[in-house]
């Protein structure tokens, strides 16, 4: 017998290259991951200490065209690196633990809602409500872990287009945070769990985007990220 008192949400998953689904538990970002990125938003990387916050599962979408989101007139692009997690992750200490919980990787945008960001900055408030947003967390399908070969994505550049022009185009290298380290501090803070996934910041070159336009995330090898501004 069901006893909820209404049906449930629709699990939100993302597509896994080779066939399944990957069920999303939760979506944790981490902010001033890139130093150029902390020096383009008026902050220094000396003084500024990367940041997390959350997104709802239900934001994840692989939808070939997203809509311009409400209560907004300065919709930013943000291309990201996406870490999935497929194992219990509490307290690591080690590269090699950290590394073990990682199910996959893909090709991610963190769509910001500027102008109310810049708002809450201001009076030193939340973000929740200019990240956490319908639609907000575009996705590729994840590539699992033991189908890259070892160190190619560490190497790998991460660009983002807009209707074709290159406007991020930075190492994954680039990062404050390594992958590894990224894990082993959200494990000391919560418990990760299958299902999660991690947006592990973005590099200097983010604007805003317009309905109509053509975004497009390329990360190494990864399948690529691409989607339409709708109205």
């Amino acid at each position: 017998m069901n006893d909820f008192v209404f049906s449930p949400a629709e699990q939100p998953r993302v597509s896994v290259v080779g066939g399944g689904f990957f069920p999303v538990r939760r979506i944790i970002c981490i902010g001033k991951n890139y130093a150029a990125h902390i020096a383009e938003m008026g902050g220094d990387a000396k003084k500024e200490q990367p940041v997390f916050f959350c997104k709802p599962a239900d934001a994840v979408t692989e939808q070939a065209k997203v809509p311009y989101p409400p209560g907004t007139n300065d919709l930013h692009f943000e291309g990201e690196l996406v870490v999935a997690i497929g194992g219990v992750a509490k307290s690591l200490d080690t590269n090699a633990a950290a590394n073990d919980v990682i199910f996959g990787y893909a090709a991610g945008c963190d769509l910001t809602r500027r102008d109310l960001q810049s708002a809450a900055k201001s009076t030193r408030g939340p973000w929740d409500i200019a990240k956490a947003f319908d639609h907000s967390a575009p996705i590729a399908p994840i590539v699992r872990r033991s189908d890259l070969p070892q160190g190619r994505l560490e190497a790998a550049s991460l660009k983002t287009t807009i209707n074709g022009e290159c406007r991020q185009d930075a190492s994954l290298g680039d990062m404050i945070w390594s992958v590894p380290e990224i894990i082993m501090t959200l494990s000391t803070l919560l418990e990760l769990h299958p299902g999660d996934l991690i947006f592990t910041g973005t590099p200097e070159g983010v604007g805003a985007i317009v309905a109509g336009d053509d975004v497009v995330v390329q990360i190494g090898e990864l399948p690529l990220l691409a989607f339409k501004i709708g109205s």
